[in-house]
C-alpha cells in the first residue's frame, strides 16, 4: 500500500475525529493530525539518514510523498486564531504564531523547500537524502524553536 493514501486517510480521520469532540477545536486536531503524519515519514527519512534503518528508495520516495501531501494542507485552516497555548488546552502552539504571521508562514516555506528538496533526494541514494534530511531537521527546528511550546 502506498503511504500517501494512508496519509490521506489519517487526516480525515482524524478530522472527523475532531469534528465529534467538543472540548479541541478541530483544528487543532487536524493539524496534530498532520504533525504526526510529518513525524512519521521523517522518522522514517532519519532513520536511514542515521544508519539506524537499511537505506530503501521505494520507502524513502513515500515518505517524503507523505510530507509533500501534508506540508499542502492550508495553512489558514489549520492555524486559525483563538487556537493557541492561552485559548486551548492540549495545543503546543504559543500565541506567537499569530503576533507574527509573516515569521510563521517563512518557517513554514522554509519547512516546504526543504520537503521539495528531500521529495527529489529521497530515491538518489543515501548520499543525497542525508543532506537533505539535516536541512529539514533545520527547517523543523527553528519553527519549533520560535512557535511551539516546550514540553
Amino acid at each position: 500500500m502506498k503511504l500517501l493514501p494512508l496519509a490521506a486517510a489519517a487526516i480525515v480521520v482524524g478530522s472527523t475525529v475532531a469534528l465529534a469532540q467538543g472540548d479541541v477545536p478541530a483544528a487543532v486536531k487536524a493539524r496534530q493530525g498532520q504533525m504526526q503524519i510529518q513525524s512519521h515519514a521523517i522518522s522514517i527519512l532519519g532513520g536511514m539518514a542515521r544508519g539506524n534503518m537499511e537505506y530503501d528508495a521505494e520507502l524513502a520516495s513515500q515518505a517524503a510523498q507523505d510530507l509533500r501531501a501534508v506540508s499542502m494542507l492550508s495553512v489558514d485552516l489549520l492555524w486559525p486564531e483563538g487556537t493557541s497555548t492561552e485559548e486551548v488546552q492540549g495545543t503546543r502552539a504559543l500565541p506567537a504564531i499569530w503576533s507574527d504571521w509573516e515569521g510563521f508562514l517563512d518557517d513554514w516555506e522554509a519547512f516546504n523547500a526543504a520537503v521539495d528538496a528531500v521529495e527529489a533526494a529521497a530515491p538518489n541514494g543515501l548520499e543525497a537524502l542525508q543532506p537533505a534530511i539535516g536541512t529539514l531537521g533545520q527547517s523543523c527546528g527553528a519553527c519549533h524553536d520560535d512557535f511551539r511550546q516546550s514540553n
